[in-house]
């Protein structure tokens, strides 16, 4: 009776054919593959996201988040293929490589938090607070710099007197704006995402560019919120006098993107 009732059970359970799981971890590998190379690379040298700039950093994130998805996908279907009486075990190596890169993901958010902590306490020691801005701290430094470190709602700006001296006051506030667009919008979280995945694959070379290109967007979007304050050619002064600067603890090289070009290009429209 109870072998009856086995057979009766497997008769009713849902079984995929073999063919269709091969299929199905093929399909998803030429995803992964599609994902991981010839589109990044066609995005990046796209002109249309200098002038959508956020449509452009929501294709770049769906490009990593399905990439990476369609990547365990495929590994897990490829091992219950090849092992299909084993199904724990044929998920191994899939859930190894998500753990592999949600291990990268925690390191990295663990580095920048660190890094975030240790710059505060020196700007505590070596920067005095602006006489008239809150949140704003001023470092004795002739060279032009601004930036902020992200915090929340204790988010502050960090400026150089060499800025201060340098810039005019529409200048400035464009500066100011633009700075604190990037804690407002948290771009610090999105930059972090890619920095996390150039880290856990750095011989990949669509990981670096995707990092690189991320960057150049979000500082597109720090400038369209300085746009709502100042004209662009007083945006673009200041730019050219503190020159690309990227969010703090993210350490984003933007030279190597033609959005650089593009930037400029969009505020003289």
């Amino acid at each position: 009776m109870l072998l009856v009732a086995m057979d009766a059970a497997q008769a009713g359970a849902l079984v995929i054919p073999h063919g269709v799981v091969i299929a199905g971890a093929i399909a998803l590998g030429a995803v992964a593959l599609a994902l991981a190379w010839p589109v990044p690379v066609i995005l990046s040298r796209a002109s249309w996201p200098m002038r959508a700039p956020v449509m452009a950093l929501l294709l770049w994130q769906a490009i990593g988040l399905a990439g990476g998805l369609s990547m365990i996908g495929a590994l897990a279907l490829a091992g219950y293929a090849a092992l299909p009486q084993h199904p724990w075990v044929a998920l191994v190596p899939a859930a190894l490589f998500t753990m592999y890169l949600l291990s990268h993901l925690g390191a990295t958010i663990v580095a920048v938090t660190r890094l975030r902590h240790r710059h505060l306490a020196l700007l505590e020691m070596l920067a005095s607070p602006h006489p008239t801005r809150a949140r704003t701290q001023v470092i004795d430094d002739a060279v032009p710099v601004a930036y902020c470190l992200p915090r929340g709602a204790r988010s502050v700006t960090v400026l150089s007197q060499g800025l201060l001296d340098r810039l005019d006051p529409d200048e400035l506030v464009a500066v100011i704006a633009h700075e604190r667009a990037h804690v407002e919008q948290r771009h610090d979280l999105l930059l972090l995402a890619f920095r996390a995945w150039r880290s856990a694959l750095p011989w990949f070379p669509i990981a670096a560019r995707a990092e690189v290109e991320v960057a150049a967007l979000v500082e597109m979007l720090a400038d369209d919120h300085a746009r709502r304050e100042v004209r662009d050619e007083v945006l673009a002064r200041a730019i050219l006098q503190v020159g690309a600067s990227g969010v703090p603890g993210a350490d984003q090289p933007v030279s190597g993107s033609m959005r650089v070009s593009d930037r400029f290009r969009r505020l003289a429209r």
